[in-house]
């Protein structure tokens, strides 16, 4: 027979084994879903935000760099100071020809204070209900995810952050642009030709 507390403990013991499995998704949605592949189109997008004519779409920068950041929310800590480095930064980026654009899941009225309070000069995109995020593998449930994606002129993903770290981040991604811009496409067109 099978003592009280070897049974209380089983019981326990299984107890906190289903709660683990119930609570924590598999590992592909813990790191914000699939990702879109390097070197093929970037998935399209069209989005309101808080400046210019009401709304952003992807295929609005045809010819222009664009690095396209998510991020979790605006005010926060993290979000403010990844914020700020880009703004520090922008006249690099201009002259590069980059536009940036941030995407979180506020809403327009959010994002306009958040320029405001922090002399923001790029849009902010409103990915209300996360569908942008998702597509992009960026999205954990109720916000986006900390990830950016560099994509050429031709709307071609160029390159991925998966792991950000805002104090320097716009510093890293200025040198993966610096490294892209000098690299001429037909250097590794013959890798992009599937036969």
């Amino acid at each position: 027979m099978i003592s009280r507390r070897a049974f209380l403990s089983s019981l326990l013991a299984s107890f906190i084994v289903l709660l683990a499995w119930i609570n924590f998704p598999n590992p592909a949605h813990a790191l914000g879903g699939k990702q879109p592949p390097l070197d093929k189109p970037a998935p399209e997008f069209t989005l309101p935000t808080n400046t210019g004519k009401g709304q952003v779409s992807l295929s609005d920068y045809k010819g222009k760099w664009v690095v396209l950041y998510f991020y979790p929310k605006d005010f926060t800590s993290g979000c403010t100071l990844e914020a700020q480095r880009f703004q520090q930064d922008l006249g690099k980026y201009i002259k590069r020809n980059v536009q940036i654009l941030g995407v979180s899941v506020d809403d327009v009225d959010s994002h306009a204070e958040f320029c405001d309070s922090e002399g923001l000069k790029f849009p902010l995109l409103a990915d209300t209900d996360g569908s942008v995020s998702k597509a992009y593998g960026s999205w954990l449930g109720i916000m986006s995810l900390r990830h950016t994606y560099i994509i050429d002129p031709e709307g071609i993903l160029r390159k991925k952050f998966l792991g950000v770290r805002p104090a320097i981040h716009s510093t890293e991604v200025l040198a993966s642009l610096d490294e892209l811009i000098s690299t001429p496409w037909w250097v590794d067109f013959p890798l992009r030709i599937k036969l």
